[in-house]
C-alpha cells in the first residue's frame, strides 16, 4: 500500500495523485493517429479518449476501442469520472450514430466490439433502443462480430434491459464501480442495490450472456469491503471482473486516496477465481474494457 501521510496536514504538497512508475503510459503513435482520424471523420466517440484511458496508445496502436454512443455528456455527475457532465435538461439524440459506429468498426475490421455509452436519464429508455440499434447495425454488416455491451443502470428500468437483451449482445457488462459505502458521495445518483439488481436481473432474462462488472480500487475502500462488494457480484450472477487503480482525471475531481501494489492486485485476482468469478483481469492500468476480448474468451 502507498499511502501519503500529508493529505491531511498539507493538502497542497500531498503525493497521493502522483503516478507510481508501473503508470509509465504509451506514447500514441501513426496507427493511433489514423485511428483518431477516423473517428473524427465519423463523429464517434469512444469511452477511451472521453474518460482519459492510460491504455489508449495501446489500444489504438492494436485497434481496439471502446465506442460510446448517445453522445459524449452525460446527465450523472459522479467525482470520479472525466466524462463531460451535460448542463442541459433535454440533450440531443442522433438517429445515425449506430450506422456511423458499424462503418467505423467495419473499417477497422474489429472481431470483439465493446459498445458502451453516458448515462442518458433525460431519455424515457435511457439509450436502450440506440443500443440495440447499434448491435443490429453492426451485425447486420458481420454476423461473426462479437458484441460487448457495457450498459448504465437504467435507472432499473426492466423494459431498456431487455429491449438490449433482446439485441442479442454476446456479454453485457454493469460496472459497479465501487464499494457500497463509497456511493453516496462518490456516486450520489446511482444506487448500489440497484446495480447489483441489474446484473441479477441480466441473467433471469437471458440464463446464458456472460456477464460482467469492474470495480476501481484506491477510492478509500477497506480490503473487507473490496472482498464483500467482489461476493455480492458473485451472488448476483456475475461470471466476469476486472479490478484496476483510480486515476483522478484533474484536482477537481475526487483525489485518489493510495495506489494499490501490483502484488495485492495478483492477491485479489486469486481471490476472485476462488469465489467462483470464470474470469478475472487485475492490475493498475485495467480498466473495464482492457483485454475485453481476451476476459470474454477465458470465461467460454
Amino acid at each position: 500500500m502507498l499511502a501519503c501521510p500529508n493529505r491531511k496536514q498539507n493538502p497542497a504538497n500531498c503525493n497521493c495523485n502522483r503516478l507510481p512508475p508501473w503508470f509509465r503510459q504509451e506514447i500514441p503513435g501513426n496507427a493511433a493517429s489514423e485511428l483518431l482520424r477516423l473517428l473524427s471523420k465519423f463523429n464517434v466517440h469512444t469511452v477511451c479518449r472521453q474518460a482519459h484511458c492510460p491504455n489508449l496508445g495501446y489500444c489504438f496502436r492494436n485497434k481496439k476501442a471502446a465506442f460510446m454512443i448517445l453522445g459524449k455528456s452525460c446527465t450523472r455527475n459522479c467525482a470520479f469520472c472525466a466524462v463531460e457532465k451535460s448542463k442541459d435538461k433535454v440533450l440531443g439524440l442522433d438517429s445515425r450514430e449506430p450506422e456511423r459506429v458499424a462503418e467505423v468498426v467495419k473499417l477497422l475490421g474489429l472481431r470483439y466490439v465493446v459498445i458502451t455509452s453516458v448515462s442518458r436519464d433525460d431519455l424515457l429508455d435511457q439509450g436502450a433502443k440506440i443500443f440495440a440499434q447499434t448491435i443490429k447495425a453492426i451485425r447486420q454488416r458481420d454476423m461473426k462480430i462479437k458484441i460487448e455491451v457495457l450498459i448504465p443502470d437504467f435507472q432499473g428500468r426492466a423494459e431498456s434491459l431487455k429491449e438490449v437483451l433482446d439485441a442479442a449482445p454476446d456479454c453485457l457488462a454493469h460496472n459497479i464501480e465501487t464499494v457500497r459505502r463509497l456511493y453516496p458521495e462518490l456516486r450520489p445518483q446511482a444506487d448500489y442495490s440497484r446495480s447489483l439488481g441489474i446484473l441479477r436481473a441480466v441473467k433471469k432474462l437471458k440464463l446464458d450472456i456472460q456477464t460482467k462488472s469492474s470495480i476501481m480500487l484506491g477510492l478509500g475502500e477497506t480490503k473487507e469491503e473490496l472482498a464483500g462488494a467482489m461476493r455480492d457480484l458473485r451472488r448476483n450472477g456475475c461470471d466476469c471482473l476486472t479490478l484496476g487503480q483510480y486515476l483522478a482525471p484533474s484536482k477537481n475531481h475526487y483525489p485518489v486516496k493510495r495506489f494499490i501494489e501490483i502484488t495485492e492486485f495478483s492477491r485479489y485476482r486469486q481471490m476472485g477465481l476462488k469465489m467462483g468469478f470464470k474470469s478475472v483481469l487485475s492490475g493498475p492500468k485495467v480498466r473495464s474494457s482492457y483485454k475485453a476480448e481476451e476476459v470474454y474468451q477465458c470465461a467460454t
